[in-house]
């Protein structure tokens, strides 16, 4: 079996148990590796992440070995509900602790929400933006007992929104994944050159 050409960090950003976002964000990891991609889940009610302090975090049991997965990964997917119109306290702190890790990365996001999500996916896009990260152009949010129920997916269009979304995941993270190495490992000037010789 070849080797992935494409690893796949997939953040649940909900604490709630049954969370119809770590639902459908599962979901659509399975997808990913289905497809040949290197999956690597990190859900913060298995592992609890400490509030970011910029004192002490760097120190602290657990963090680096966060900061290898995401530097490790090509595609951060981001899963996370909507509170009053913004992202989980959860995703907003995970999102804080990195920000070099992100750079010339591709960010897919995942929003769970009555209202279509559209102030959480500008938020997302943003952190994004001024991490110097790319995203797709959209993001599939869904709403709870409308397309997803009892732990099922059960709206046909929700299930096609995700399959363009593992699609374009897939597609368009291989091909910043390479442009990404060449850069980093050129010589041409371009965003990328300020990250050479980092741990990226």
């Amino acid at each position: 079996m070849s080797e992935p050409d494409l690893t796949v960090l997939a953040v649940v950003g909900s604490l709630q148990r049954d969370s119809v976002t770590r639902t459908v964000v599962h979901r659509v990891a399975e997808r990913l590796q289905q497809a040949g991609c290197a999956l690597d889940v990190l859900d913060f009610l298995n592992e609890p992440l400490a509030l970011y302090n910029p004192d002490t975090t760097h120190d602290l049991p657990g963090y680096s070995d966060i900061q290898r997965r995401v530097v490790r990964a090509d595609v951060i997917l981001l899963g996370t509900p909507d509170y009053h119109g913004g992202l989980s306290g959860a995703m907003k702190n995970f999102l804080d602790h990195f920000w070099h890790e992100f750079a010339g990365k591709l960010f897919a996001t995942i929003v769970a929400s009555h209202e279509k999500g559209l102030t959480v996916t500008d938020q997302l896009r943003t952190v994004a933006r001024q991490c110097y990260a790319w995203t797709l152009p959209y993001a599939v949010a869904f709403t709870e007992e409308v397309d997803v129920k009892e732990g099922t997916i059960t709206s046909d269009s929700l299930q096609r929104r995700l399959d363009m979304l593992v699609r374009d995941a897939r597609v368009y993270g291989k091909l910043l994944a390479g442009q990404r190495r060449a850069d980093l490992a050129g010589t041409e000037p371009g965003f990328l050159a300020r990250h050479r010789g980092a741990k990226l």
